[in-house]
This record gives C-alpha cells, structure tokens and sequence, in this order.
C-alpha cells in the first residue's frame, strides 16, 4: 500500500505531545481569541463564531506557545497573546483564499462565502487582521509589530503572485516555492520567532527559530499539495483533488509536467484550461501521477526541508520542548488530517 500507509503506522505524535504541553495556554489562547472577536454587529458575530465552531488544528498558535516555552518563557500573558494574533492572521488568510479560489468547503465545512457572500467573507476577514493589529498595539513590542506586519504584507504578495501564474502548468518550481515561502512559509516562521522574541531569546536562537518555522512551513505546504493528489488517501476516507478541480498549480502538478511526454502534455495543458474539471479528468491525471511516481518526489523534496528545519534546533540545549519540536518536522510530513 506504500508510503502513506506505512506512515501511517509510523503515526508521529509529536503535535498531540506539542499540544498536551501548552494545553492550558492553548486554550487561554482559545478565550483570547474568542474575546477578542465579541461584536455587536449582529452579522459579524455570526460569522465569526461560525468560524470559531469550524475549529482548526492552532499548529502556528502552538508553534508560538512552544518556541517561548523551549526559550524559558514562563511569566505572564504575552504569549497566549501572541498566539491568538498569529492564529487571527491565518484564519484571515483563509478567508481571503476562499474567495480568491471560490472554495465551498473547508475543514468539511461549508465556507463563509458558500454561506454568506464573497464581500462579507473579504470583510470579515480584514475585521480579524483588525483585531489582530489592536493586540499586537496592546503588546507594545516594536520587534513584534515590525514582525507580524511584514508577515501579512508578504502573505498578501504570495497571494498576487500565486493569481499571477494560476493555471500555468509549465510553472516553474522556483516560482512555486516563492508562493509557498510567502503563503505559508512565513506565518510560520513568525510564528516560532515571536515566542523566542517575547522571550528574550538571543538574536542567534530568534534566527535559528525563524529558519525553523520557515522550512517547517515549506515541508507542510508541500505535505499539504501532495497529500492532494495521493489517491492511496481514499483508503483512510479523505477527499482528495480539490487543488485540481480549482485549477491550483501545486508541485504534484508542475513535477509531472517535467517528466510526461508532448502528447501528455497537451492533455494535461487542456484540461487545467477548462473551467470546470470534472473527476474523469482527475482520475487521468493521477494514473500520471502514479506511473511517474510523482508522490515519491514531492515527499523527497520534503525531507530536504524537514532536515534543515530540525538542524536549525541544534544550537538549544536538551529538552522536552525541543525534542517535541524537531519530531514535529516528521509529522507535518506524515500527517494525513
């Protein structure tokens, strides 16, 4: 049954043992975030707790509670601050992205847009990037607002480019790791050099963190867009191929185009020009993925970046907190949820 099947029985644990040691801030985290998004608009109260109720995994608001636990950090709030502003600027991005690609589900859920209306989605989205700013203000760290800020302006470029070569199959892998890197990539590592800047941390572990966060964040997007097109998923009941009936170029996508011949090609160029792909065209599309073994590449690809995201931990001394964080680079790999 290959590779996802035994890594399935590999199951890293390393998220549940993450979240079992921050549990009590993660879920001050919860509050925060809950509070902070009280309005008394009636609309923006419904969105937002339909949202809320949609859940999520909090992997970057755990990723910030972790890293300032792996620092020392050990009094106060800021960090359950802190991770509630990252969570606030993902959960915007989302937003925005169902708009952007006209998504009707996520998280098995139908989407804010599917339920309301693509202007009240784009709204309610910028409503927590509002929110999220006001705490960040709250904060007081310049390093920290400096950070979060950059991070949603780059967020927003990654967006513009991704729109600039949508469709574009002969995309080049360069380009798709520059989307990546700022889509997903850089939220992050934010996320882990926020926890070592309210720490204190010295420059050389807020840097070593923010490389940490930064290739964790490229092996999980990889995960992500390949876990897309691995039909051996449909043994654990997961839908697959959502990236392709939107018509998003991912590295599955562009690995196959190098390796396919003219005739293939052509196929390949034609269906992602259609408006609307249906699942025959899909299903031709993952017997090439499979006859040339693109799945295989994509995760090799991913192991170069999970290698360098557990290296960068090397200047920490032995602890719980770090041996959690470097087995995590494993599960975002392995992980099939």
């Amino acid at each position: 049954m290959g590779t996802v099947v035994q890594l399935k029985n590999q199951i890293n644990n390393s998220y549940f043992q993450l979240k079992d040691s921050v549990e009590e801030k993660l879920i001050l985290t919860e509050e925060r975030i809950k509070s902070k998004l009280i309005s008394d608009i009636n609309l923006v109260q419904k969105m937002t707790n339909y949202h809320l109720e949609t859940g999520g995994k909090r992997l970057r608001a755990l990723l910030t509670l972790g890293s300032a636990k792996l620092c020392g950090y050990s009094k106060g709030s800021r960090d359950i601050n802190l991770a509630a502003c990252v969570e606030l600027i993902h959960s915007a991005t989302l937003m925005h992205d169902d708009v952007i690609d006209e998504g009707t589900i996520r998280r098995g859920q139908k989407t804010l847009n599917k339920i309301w209306n693509n202007h009240s989605s784009v709204l309610i989205g910028d409503y927590l990037l509002s929110r999220c700013f006001e705490m960040m203000v709250e904060d007081g760290n310049l390093e920290v607002l400096k950070l979060l800020s950059s991070t949603s302006s780059k967020i927003a470029q990654g967006e513009v480019l991704q729109l600039q070569h949508k469709g574009e199959v002969d995309m080049l892998e360069d380009t798709y790791i520059k989307i990546i890197s700022a889509k997903t990539a850089e939220l992050f590592a934010a996320a882990t050099k926020v926890g070592a800047i309210l720490s204190d941390a010295e420059n050389k572990e807020k840097d070593a963190l923010e490389f940490y966060g930064r290739n964790l964040g490229l092996t999980f997007q990889i995960a992500d867009d390949t876990l897309d097109y691995n039909s051996e998923l449909k043994l654990f009941g997961k839908d697959i191929g959502k990236d392709f009936f939107e018509g998003k170029i991912t590295l599955p996508i562009i690995l196959l185009f190098q390796k396919i011949d003219n005739d293939e090609k052509r196929n390949l160029i034609k269906d992602f020009n259609k408006k609307i792909r249906d699942k025959e065209d899909f299903h031709k599309t993952i017997h090439l993925i499979n006859k040339y073994k693109i799945i295989q590449e994509c995760y090799q690809k991913a192991q170069h970046y999970i290698n360098l995201a557990s290296n960068s931990l090397n200047i920490f001394k032995e602890s719980k907190e770090k041996n959690i964080l470097k087995n995590l680079t494993s599960f975002s790999l392995s992980r099939n949820f």
